[in-house]
C-alpha cells in the first residue's frame, strides 16, 4: 500500500488445471472489494512455479517471471536459489542480478536472528515494490 492506504499491487493465485502453480500480479486494487472485475484489467505481471521432475536442476531455478500473461514463450526475469534458506536471486534476461534475498547475518547481544528475518537488497532501476511481491509469492509457493 501506498501512504494513503491504496493498493500499489494485487496478486492472486492462478487457479488452472495443470502441473505447475501460477500467480497474477496486477495494478493496483483488484477483486470483489473495489469496482473493476478481473475481466476488466489483464495481469502486469505472471509468475509461475518450476517443476523440478528430476534432481538434476543445477541452477536450482524457483520460478519464471513473465511480463503479462504466462502465455508469452520468453519470461522477463528467473528467480534461482533457495527459499527455504532466504538465499535467492532475481536475474533479468542478460543474467543480472536485479533483486536478492539474503539472511540476516548479525548477532546481536548474543542473540542470532532467525530464518524468518531477511534482506531484500533491489538494485537502481528494479521497482522494490515489485520486488517484494515477488518475496510474497515466493513465501506462498514454498511455505
Amino acid at each position: 500500500m501506498d501512504g494513503s492506504g491504496k493498493s500499489i499491487l494485487t496478486m492472486h493465485r492462478h487457479k488452472k488445471l495443470g502441473l505447475g502453480e501460477s500467480w497474477l500480479i496486477y495494478e493496483g486494487e483488484m477483486g470483489e472489494c473495489c469496482s473493476r472485475t478481473k475481466l476488466s484489467k489483464k495481469p502486469i505481471w505472471s509468475v509461475k512455479k518450476h517443476i523440478q521432475i528430476l534432481k538434476a536442476n543445477q541452477n536450482n531455478i524457483l520460478a519464471y517471471v513473465f511480463r503479462g500473461t504466462i502465455d508469452r514463450k520468453r519470461h522477463s526475469y528467473v528467480i534461482e536459489g533457495s527459499y527455504a534458506h532466504r538465499s535467492c536471486k532475481v536475474l533479468d534476461e542478460s543474467r543480472r542480478v536485479v533483486a536478492e534475498i539474503k539472511r540476516k547475518e548479525a548477532i546481536t547481544g548474543g542473540v542470532s536472528f532467525g530464518i524468518e528475518v531477511f534482506v531484500l537488497i533491489v538494485q537502481p532501476g528494479f521497482d522494490p515494490g515489485f520486488a517484494m511481491a515477488l518475496v510474497l509469492i515466493l513465501d506462498q509457493m514454498f511455505s
